[in-house]
Formats: C-alpha cells, structure tokens, sequence
C-alpha cells in the first residue's frame, strides 16, 4: 500500500513536535514548503493542532504524535 506525500507531509510536522512539553508549539510560515503548508492545514482541520499554521498540540494530535514518533523510532532500531 503506496502512501501518498500528503500522509507523508502530515507524519512529518507530527514529528517534529516535542513531546517533552506541551508548552512547545511550531509554527510552519508561509515560505515553507507547500505541502507542509497543507498539512498543517489539515492537521488543524482533523482536531490535532490548536492553529492552521501549527500552534500546539490538541490531546487527540499528542496521542497521535506520540504514536506516530513511536512508530518511527522502532522502525529505525537497529535491531
């Protein structure tokens, strides 16, 4: 099963949260690249960031985020 870059966009701004503290937004400017730019729109759209241009973290997009950096950091275990 393919995934598309959209997905890809979207895994990419939830990885770059820090989920240490969730006093710690980003906030993607309109000189990023574009389809960073609509990811974070849909984020924000799907409940899982406080703003269209990131903000923080809602309580659904930390538990994704936290999947999702979950995910990555066993796929890129050496074991």
């Amino acid at each position: 099963m393919p995934i598309q870059q959209a997905l890809i966009d979207e895994i990419e701004l939830l990885l770059r949260y820090n989920l240490d503290s969730s006093q710690e937004g980003i906030k993607v400017h309109h000189t990023a690249r574009e389809g960073l730019i609509s990811a974070t729109k849909r984020l924000h759209e799907k409940g899982l960031v406080s703003r269209e241009d990131g903000g923080y973290l809602t309580d659904l997009g930390i538990e994704t985020a936290g999947h999702t950096q979950a995910a990555l950091r066993i796929l890129t275990s050496k074991n």
